[in-house]
């Protein structure tokens, strides 16, 4: 196993850095061979089969394209939960676990109806259904590809939702009932973005999911917004992911659309990431 992981870290080392090749490295082999981190440090000196090693060069070759390692594993770890994922969704983040465990850990009351907008691989919607006491949760894409594989992680970690195809920016507000809670991580990164961005995220992840036009940043969070003005009871509330760049801009628009209060949270590394509005009984349009 010795010659292996030098193997691997020797042809990851133009790529990405030190820390990173370490975590790669352990993920492979556990992948490939079925190894956890504590297994590979006491069978070190194990000798990796033929078809191991040339496993290990598959993955390898794909990591060195940049390829995310979640997408090659087909596999990420949210809220404590597994997730299969694939290029037609987005790999979720640890800062969007970070507000999902914020939310979890507010919205205590039992049998909350919940709308998930841009499910994607469904993260959230299965993450709420589980662990929100009686909640009944419906979720939306546009994607075929993303709903496909929603509906396939609601299946392995045992809830039910209600899925359904929809373009959120075409489909009008009487097409949805009423809900308690609207959460959604809708795109937000500005097409100017894309220069900065990794190769791993701009090659391989969707960007009908990331991106959106220049001149119009909020396009996603205005619809959203106008949506949960209908369609939230009173006392209802939203949790939108935002672009930092774009977080008082956000809290601005649901001011204005009569939300109160509204809050601008950050992540753990202080970034602007999500806003919490809820929607007063003097504003709720379901009376």
């Amino acid at each position: 196993m010795n010659e292996t992981t030098v193997y691997i870290r020797e042809s990851l080392q133009p790529i990405y850095p030190p820390e990173e090749i370490r975590s790669l490295t352990r993920l492979v082999i556990e992948y490939v061979c079925g190894l956890p981190l504590h297994e590979q440090i006491l069978r070190k000196d194990t000798q990796l089969s033929s078809a191991e090693k040339r496993r290990v060069r598959e993955v390898v070759r794909r990591l060195e394209r940049a390829e995310p390692v979640q997408y090659i594993m087909r596999e990420v770890s949210f809220g404590g939960l597994s997730f299969e994922v694939n290029p037609s969704v987005l790999i979720p983040r640890p800062e969007t676990e970070e507000w999902a465990e914020y939310l979890i850990g507010t919205e205590t009351a039992p049998g909350l109806r919940v709308l998930d907008i841009g499910t994607g691989s469904g993260c959230l919607a299965v993450t709420l259904a589980k662990r929100l006491a009686g909640a009944e949760v419906m979720a939306v894409d546009i994607s075929t590809g993303a709903l496909a594989t929603a509906r396939r992680n609601a299946l392995r970690n045992r809830v039910s939702i209600t899925f359904r195809q929809a373009d959120i920016l075409a489909e009008p507000a009487s097409a949805f009932p009423t809900f308690d809670l609207i959460v959604s991580n809708p795109p937000y990164v500005k097409d100017r973005e894309k220069a900065a961005m990794a190769r791993n995220v701009l090659d391989y992840e969707p960007h009908q999911a990331l991106f959106v036009p220049d001149g119009d940043p909020l396009l996603f969070h205005r619809r959203i917004a106008g949506l949960a003005r209908e369609k939230l009871v009173e006392n209802g509330s939203l949790y939108v992911e935002i672009n930092a760049a774009c977080g008082g801009a956000v809290v601005k628009l649901l001011r204005q659309k009569g939300f109160c209060p509204v809050k601008l949270m950050q992540d753990l590394s202080g970034r602007d990431r999500f806003v919490i509005a809820h929607l007063p009984p003097s504003a709720s349009l379901n009376l």
